[in-house]
């Protein structure tokens, strides 16, 4: 048998080749995304390329950025909150401060054509004018702001950061007090009258120049967080129930789509097409809106009022007033995000469980770009549903977009508070280094496979802990040239770094893969389980059988997954199961052995089994206790005398019992008016488990034998039984018959009887 069966495995020698060689491959944007990138985006459709060069201009003092415009000499405009200001940034990162007040922060801007800005703040609900040149005066009926030449409050500035000068060209005053608590989103429409979003009353107020303004439309949910201009329609998203609704000049709404989502958290317009993102789910807050915590932010109780303020941030309780009122802000409750297109009927173009959606804009390209968190990831979107991982920013979320006047796009981001320039133009080289593959064991790197296109360096690296920081081997280039195998030094786990240039054709890089050989180690067998008089209903594969269905190029993908037997109750059958495993994966066959109690020799019970169970006829070996032993191989997985066999595990003692038990010495009679019955019942093999006995063909009744414990293989029963309580019936004539059937412990099944006639009556 194992002279065919080693035959039969050199016949299907390149099957076990291929079982042996493994490969990792990574060839998929989750793959991908799992690695580092420094300027390299990643494709939704699985490949590398260059990214635009991100390019970071200022680190505010403030945790948070949460709106931005720019003018048209390519100055940017980034509202903050905490500390709550408008700065302003040029292209070459300079930074001051062209508005500052007491609210917890500004939360929205909007600048017009003679470069004048609306800032809006949170939780006081007002909008100030932000203006180059005289200082203006503030409306007699509202608190001034705090001019922007003011000193500033130091208490709000960290210690640790330089001094950041107010601009002295700039001034501000109170435009205009919607009285609402919040105010979410401002824009202006073409004839340069100001439209404001609030809650929590759900309505969008409309600004004339002069500052006058009232309700333009009046939305039956609690907020209005996002707007964008259709040409003269205004485009606005809701908190609550998720709705995008399309408002005429005249304020009369119409819900354009209702999202799975409670919140429209961004809208981009782009040619009569409308982009929304959505996120939250749509359940009702008890108690009014609820604060949401962004993460590294921490809940901060000032003047009986909780607020979210950054963890890198520390504020006097002074430096800012008791508010009634807890801020909800947007979308930071969310995990995850939708994004819809809408031009006729709404569609699904991108959705993420991960990264939530704070940002909509159109690039100078016409592409959709969105901006997220909370791994500050800025995506490109194509309508049909492919997107770019393009960049990530050195903070938690990117939270909004605005042009610059070079064609390139400003990107703030909070958590913390910086303002990048994302330019048009490709890095000149990015890195992508891999997640760390781990191979399990200690293994030998062999050849790589890549897809690449245009100047692509590949380079490896290994180690025997899971950390690369923690003495793994330098960086070794593999030479794809001369197709060599990877230089990085045998051992478990593996990372490669792809560096890609600049030039033409583009470099790209669609898959890599890397063979490697693990070291061969003996499968271990964990547990053997004999189930006497139970047996396997399907019939074990063999080696040969599986090797022979298994196509020649055949590889493992995985672990190996076996198939499970369910054992059914049958007594003449002895069923065996085990469990082992394999740290190589390796196609492993399986020998049983047996051996009978008083032997020295162990016997083959069945070998070339490529399944975990077996059973058999228990009439196949004689009466008597018996072990099993399982030994595993992975010879079928190698190439001759490169397997390794298992430990030797073997099973419980078990016993094989098909001989029935032997009822002698049975004798009956009737004594005052009783039946006595005495016998004896004998087993050879194991104990007698139980008797019973029937009078004239009634119901069978237990009996206990003498001591009334069955535990031994001979037993001894003495009992009486009233005939007129067992057999009222009993003919005239005074005869009876007691049936006897014993058990021993396999279950084996002795019968006799006795026929008692009343001559045989005596008398105690």
């Amino acid at each position: 048998m194992r002279t065919l069966r080693l035959a039969i495995l050199l016949l299907v020698g390149s099957t076990l080749a291929a079982q042996t060689t493994k490969t990792w491959e990574e060839n998929k944007f989750e793959e991908f995304e799992k690695g580092t990138s420094k300027g390299v985006a990643i494709s939704s459709q699985g490949s590398l390329q260059l990214a635009p060069d991100l390019k970071l201009l200022v680190t505010s003092p403030s945790t948070f950025l949460w709106g931005a415009v720019s003018d048209a000499r390519g100055n940017l405009f980034a509202a903050a909150g905490s500390p709550a200001r408008v700065y302003r940034v040029t292209t070459d990162g300079k930074i001051t401060i062209v508005f500052s007040t007491e609210d917890l922060q500004v939360q929205a801007l909007a600048i017009d054509r003679d470069g004048s800005v609306y800032a809006a703040t949170n939780p006081d609900g007002k909008v100030y004018k932000i203006t180059a040149g005289a200082p203006a005066k503030d409306k007699k009926s509202a608190a001034p702001a705090k001019p922007a030449d003011a000193k500033p409050d130091k208490s709000l500035e960290k210690p640790d950061e330089p001094r950041i000068e107010n601009d002295p060209n700039y001034t501000s005053s109170l435009f205009y007090d919607p009285k609402q608590k919040y105010i979410w989103a401002l824009a202006l429409d073409d004839a340069g009258r100001l439209y404001v979003a609030t809650g929590d009353h759900g309505e969008i107020h409309r600004v004339e120049k002069s500052g006058a303004g009232s309700v333009f439309f009046k939305s039956d949910e609690a907020q209005i967080r996002s707007m964008a201009f259709d040409g003269a329609n205004l485009i606005a998203g809701s908190d609550g129930s998720g709705l995008v609704y399309r408002v005429t000049p005249d304020g009369k709404g119409f819900v354009l789509y209702s999202a799975p989502k409670k919140e429209i958290t961004a809208i981009a317009v782009s040619k009569s097409v409308i982009y929304v993102a959505a996120a939250g789910e749509k359940k009702a807050a008890p108690g009014g809106p609820a604060m949401p915590v962004m993460p590294g932010a921490t809940p901060v109780t000032l003047g009986g009022a909780t607020h979210v303020i950054g963890g890198n941030l520390t504020l006097q309780t002074t430096a800012v007033p008791a508010v009634p009122q807890m801020i909800p802000l947007p979308g930071l409750g969310a995990t995850g995000s939708d994004i819809y297109k809408i031009a006729g009927a709404p569609s699904r173009i991108w959705t993420s469980r991960e990264d939530l959606v704070y940002a909509l804009t159109i690039d100078h390209n016409g592409k959709l770009l969105a901006g997220t968190g909370n791994k500050g990831k800025i995506f490109e979107i194509d309508d049909d549903g492919d997107y770019v991982d393009l960049q990530k920013a050195s903070a938690n979320q990117v939270i909004a977009f605005a042009p610059a006047a070079s064609g390139d796009l400003f990107a703030i981001t909070s958590n913390l508070g910086k303002v990048f320039l994302v330019q048009d133009a490709t890095q000149r080289q990015g890195t992508f280094d891999s997640d760390v593959f781990d191979a399990r064991l200690y293994s030998r790197w062999g050849r790589t496979e890549a897809r690449t296109t245009g100047s692509v360096e590949l380079w490896a690296r290994s180690g025997n802990v899971d950390n690369p920081d923690r003495n793994w081997s330098d960086w070794q280039r593999i030479d794809t040239a001369n197709d060599a195998p990877i230089a990085a030094p045998a051992s478990r786990f593996l990372q490669w770094r792809a560096i890609l240039h600049s030039g033409l054709p583009t470099a790209t890089v669609d898959y890599m893969r890397v063979n490697y050989l693990q070291e061969n180690v003996a499968p271990q067998v964990d547990e053997v389980t004999v189930l006497v008089g139970q047996k396997f209903a399907q019939s074990p594969k063999t080696v040969s059988e599986v090797l022979a269905a298994a196509p020649p190029s055949s590889t493992p993908s995985g672990p190996r997954f076996d198939q499970q037997a369910m054992p059914a109750r049958d007594r003449n059958y002895i069923a065996i199961r085990w469990n082992a495993h394999d740290d190589n994966d390796d196609q492993l066959d399986y020998t049983l052995y047996y051996r009978g109690d008083n032997e020295t020799r162990w016997q083959v019970l069945k070998d070339d089994l490529a399944d975990k169970f077996y059973s058999f006829e228990s009439n196949l070996l004689p009466d008597g206790g018996y072990t099993i032993k399982v030994v595993a191989s992975d010879v079928p997985a190698h190439s001759p005398g490169l397997g390794l066999s298992s430990n030797q595990l073997e099973s419980s003692h078990f016993e094989i019992d098909n001989t029935p038990p032997v009822i002698s010495n049975l004798t009956g009679a009737l004594e005052n008016a009783k039946i006595h019955i005495r016998f004896t019942a004998t087993d050879a093999m194991s104990i007698i488990r139980r008797a019973e006995f029937s009078l004239d063909a009634g119901e069978w009744r237990f009996i206990a034998p003498k001591g009334e414990i069955a535990d031994a293989r001979t037993e001894t029963y003495d009992f009486m039984e009233s005939v007129s309580a067992a057999n009222a019936q009993a003919d005239s004539s005074g005869e009876h018959v007691v049936s006897i059937r014993v058990y021993d412990r396999a279950e084996n099944l002795a019968t006799a009887k006795v026929v008692i006639h009343a001559t045989e009556t005596r008398k105690k």
